[in-house]
């Protein structure tokens, strides 16, 4: 099984913080599931890292994540052409959820994969998204 990490799930991965984050992905390691993130969300990750008061810190935390996982997800023309359909139904129910969260979405949707995060109070508009929060 495939789980895509949303950004808040990796950066609780890279505090260790909550542990109960962590130990959760571990077990699905252990169960032999396959771990990933979006390109979408290693940019906001990296964004988030060059704006901080310690960037080198944070950028080392985003490599021990990306040694941990092994697997950053390219965008690719499926994703894209998942983002403009989701988008576009977003947008007419009325319940867009913001750019980056919809692309993260696609693509998890585009690579049927699980989609982790917390803030699933946006991802829950998702149609077909099967989503978990690991906190």
């Amino acid at each position: 099984m495939l789980y895509m990490l949303d950004t808040d799930i990796s950066s609780y991965i890279m505090r260790k913080k909550p542990a109960n984050v962590l130990a959760m992905l571990e077990t699905q390691v252990q169960a032999g599931n396959e771990i990933c993130i979006s390109a979408i969300a290693y940019a906001e990750l990296l964004l988030g890292a060059k704006r901080s008061g310690n960037p080198d810190k944070h950028l080392h935390l985003i490599e021990a994540l990306r040694e941990r996982l092994h697997h950053i997800q390219p965008w690719d023309a499926a994703a894209a052409e998942q983002f403009a359909d989701l988008q576009t139904l977003l947008f007419n129910a009325g319940t867009p959820i913001g750019t980056n969260d919809t692309l993260i979405a696609a693509h998890a949707l585009s690579l049927q994969a699980i989609m982790v995060a917390n803030n699933a109070c946006h991802f829950d508009k998702v149609p077909d998204l099967r989503l978990e929060n690991w906190v």
